[in-house]
């Protein structure tokens, strides 16, 4: 199956450097306008996160196409981080922690990596069962979501922060039950 995992365009917690995660915000416009200035790929299926900012890029990316919503693709709770960016957090203790964990300990009052990443992928294989396996699938998700995809599934192996991605851009894949091999870049 070829797969196109799309990062949603840009928000304006985005253009702030912010950690938006649970937050529902819209696109900007300049996150309009960047979408609007590249060229996406085909797909049979498109299958996206419930958020604003991901329906938002699907409507323009692919604007006659139905979606799948899928929840589980939903980015990762940052908890008492959301909505700040690393200015407002410097100071922090309970930030600083996180960073000197290399992001591995929990979101306070948020989502911890692992479980995140299980939710995702988890959320993807149930996806994937139910499409023909023949099908150009286009996911429009989170930053965090298509490298927590890539992570478990590139081969050759690759680790979580190795596939950062910008909005409104991503990683063509193919997928064969098991693997993702990365075939082009959005």
């Amino acid at each position: 199956m070829i797969i196109n995992l799309i990062r949603h365009g840009k928000t304006k917690g985005n253009s702030q450097k912010r950690y938006i995660g649970r937050t529902d915000e819209p696109l900007c416009e300049a996150g309009i306008s960047e979408l609007n200035n590249i060229c996406y790929p085909l797909c049979d299926v498109l299958a996206v996160s419930p958020m604003k900012r991901c329906i938002m890029t699907a409507d323009i990316i692919y604007p006659h196409m139905e979606m799948i919503i899928c929840p589980e693709l939903t980015e990762i709770d940052f908890g008492s981080f959301e909505g700040k960016n690393y200015i407002e957090l410097s100071g922090n203790a309970d930030y600083q922690k996180w960073i000197d964990s290399g992001g591995t300990l929990p979101f306070p009052g948020g989502e911890d990596l692992t479980s995140f990443k299980n939710r995702s992928i988890d959320g993807f294989m149930k996806l994937y069962s139910e499409l023909p396996k023949n099908c150009k699938l286009s996911l429009i998700v989170h930053g965090g979501t298509i490298m927590s995809l890539m992570e478990h599934f590139s081969f050759p192996a690759s680790s979580y922060y190795d596939n950062q991605c910008g909005n409104g851009h991503g990683f063509i894949v193919d997928f064969d039950g098991k693997n993702m091999r990365r075939t082009g870049e959005i």
